[in-house]
């Protein structure tokens, strides 16, 4: 095979691997064993543990971020970034520039819309855990600018590999460490 045709053939290769991962929906349902009501319960090669129960009765999705191919992935392949009471208005939360990167979630002002605190306090990055294929199929289509409601378990991860993720367990907390492990349970899309 000369050198051109190997280039094309690699290109070709390329091109289907690319259309694979953006055209595969990456919040596919994990293989669950168990019951979270019990405590805990397995996803592959995780053991999950509740910590305590969740729930916002209303949400805004400021944003979204799909995993397929960092550690967390494995149970959590969505996150997102989510505002309630003040931050669940569009037009407050529109004055704010969004972004995700890393499992991390980013915002910026020109001009605070309400104190940076409020901000801090009513906005978070999640990382959810579909608990069923319905909640899969659900976060699938999740975009920013959703109104949701959502209930679960924040939880934390264990692989059989030494691999660890624990939830925040505090809504006041900002910086590494502060983002939700969310077993989500429950998600419903609010007109």
């Amino acid at each position: 095979m000369n050198l051109q045709r190997l280039f094309k053939l690699t290109v070709w290769l390329a091109g289907l691997w690319l259309a694979w991962i953006v055209l595969t929906p990456a919040s596919k349902a994990p293989p669950v064993s168990g019951d979270l009501a019990g405590g805990q319960l397995r996803i592959g090669d995780h053991r999950v543990e509740a910590l305590q129960p969740f729930q916002l009765e209303e949400a805004l999705v400021l944003g979204r971020e799909d995993y397929r191919f960092d550690r967390g992935a494995q149970v959590s392949p969505t996150d997102l970034a989510l505002g309630w009471g003040p931050m669940a208005d569009p037009g407050l939360s529109g004055q704010i520039e969004i972004r995700q990167s890393n499992r991390w979630y980013y915002w910026r002002a020109d001009e605070l819309p309400i104190p940076r605190r409020e901000i801090e306090r009513h906005s978070a990055n999640m990382h959810m855990i579909p608990a069923s294929a319905a909640v899969a199929a659900t976060l699938d289509w999740l975009q920013a600018g959703a109104r949701i409601r959502l209930s679960g378990q924040l939880v934390r991860v264990e692989g059989d590999d030494g691999f660890q993720w624990v939830s925040s367990l505090s809504r006041e907390d900002t910086g590494a460490g502060a983002c939700e492990l969310v077993w989500v349970e429950q998600l419903t899309v609010l007109p």
